[in-house]
């Protein structure tokens, strides 16, 4: 891949890394998604041509790199962003890297990754560590970005007690796909989830969306199906599910909700309990969780069952693809 021509009027070179013996360079910037690098060149989560940085002379002034499934071969998200955040012009720096190495990684007229960061439960309290966000928002938003919502991170840990079965709920196996993609489209009638609204307003139905949502997520926790329940009353009725999964660094709860004309009843506790029993009996060493800061309901049911708040995300997402947004030049 050849690099972006130096930027003469500002000594500014924007170029992918050669390689994993440029790891270190990529890595100057902290983030907590640092230490994972590593292993995700080794795994091919992430390539040399996904990794893209901003040098004046030796010195790094931002960085942007994307994301992949196992077995993508293309990038699914955008997760590492960062400026200097000591550069005046930081945030132009960012918008002219994120354009240059976009017209790169991502294929032509295709949507834009979508872009999600990682921050402390408190980041709002720290100036700095707010300014920083604030930074890299706003260069994300003159590429095109908007701002799709706050999430919570949240973390069971062995030990930790689990409300005891209510024993109003009965759960057996999903049948198949078919079943599991059916519960989740009725699942999406009044979703307080930003994603599964952002699906909605993509598709043309439910189970457009539903279809859509499994094939980008929960079918890449199939090897997880027999963990997978649907939680019925004692007439057999369906309630809700849940599909615990592991992905490429945890276990998780992957998906969980609860049918519409069901919601109200408390049925959530039992379910999410049934669906961490189900995980931990698999002797992990965490379950790993997500949910919309605004979804108190869900956020609610997380901490009765004894989930902590470690982190908090913030995810982004294009409307248009990103050469569509035009270049904001670098002052001189």
């Amino acid at each position: 891949m050849t690099a972006v021509p130096n930027d003469l009027t500002n000594n500014l070179t924007i170029r992918p890394v050669t390689g994993r013996e440029e790891l270190d360079l990529f890595r100057r910037f902290p983030y907590v998604l640092n230490e994972e690098l590593a292993g995700d060149l080794e795994a091919g989560r992430r390539r040399p041509e996904w990794m893209w940085v901003a040098l004046r002379g030796d010195r790094l002034v931002a960085r942007a790199g994307w994301w992949g499934r196992d077995g993508d071969t293309e990038p699914f998200l955008l997760n590492v962003f960062d400026v200097d955040d000591t550069d005046p012009e930081r945030v132009a720096i960012g918008v002219r890297l994120l354009e240059a190495a976009a017209a790169e990684v991502v294929p032509r007229g295709a949507r834009m990754p979508e872009y999600d960061r990682m921050l402390p439960p408190d980041w709002r309290e720290d100036a700095a560590v707010r300014r920083a966000v604030e930074d890299r928002v706003t260069a994300l938003e003159r590429t095109g970005a908007r701002l799709l919502v706050e999430r919570l991170r949240l973390e069971w840990r062995p030990g930790t007690p689990l409300p005891a079965p209510s024993g109003r709920l009965r759960f057996r196996p999903v049948r198949d796909r078919e079943e599991l993609v059916g519960l989740m489209a009725r699942a999406l009638e009044g979703t307080l989830d930003a994603h599964s609204i952002d699906d909605l307003a993509r598709t043309a139905t439910a189970e457009e969306a539903a279809t859509a949502h499994y094939e980008d997520e929960i079918r890449g926790y199939e090897r997880w199906r027999d963990q997978w329940r649907v939680a019925t009353l004692p007439d057999g009725t369906p309630v809700g599910f849940v599909a615990p999964g592991r992905n490429s660094y945890n276990a998780t709860i992957g998906y969980l909700a609860v049918l519409p004309e069901h919601r109200g009843n408390g049925y959530v506790d039992d379910i999410l309990a049934e669906g961490t029993r189900t995980v931990a009996a698999q002797d992990v060493p965490r379950i790993r969780a997500s949910t919309d800061v605004g979804n108190a309901p869900m956020a609610a049911a997380f901490r009765r069952a004894g989930y902590v708040v470690f982190e908090r995300m913030i995810n982004m997402v294009w409307d248009r693809p990103p050469e569509a947004s035009g270049t904001i030049p670098v002052s001189s």
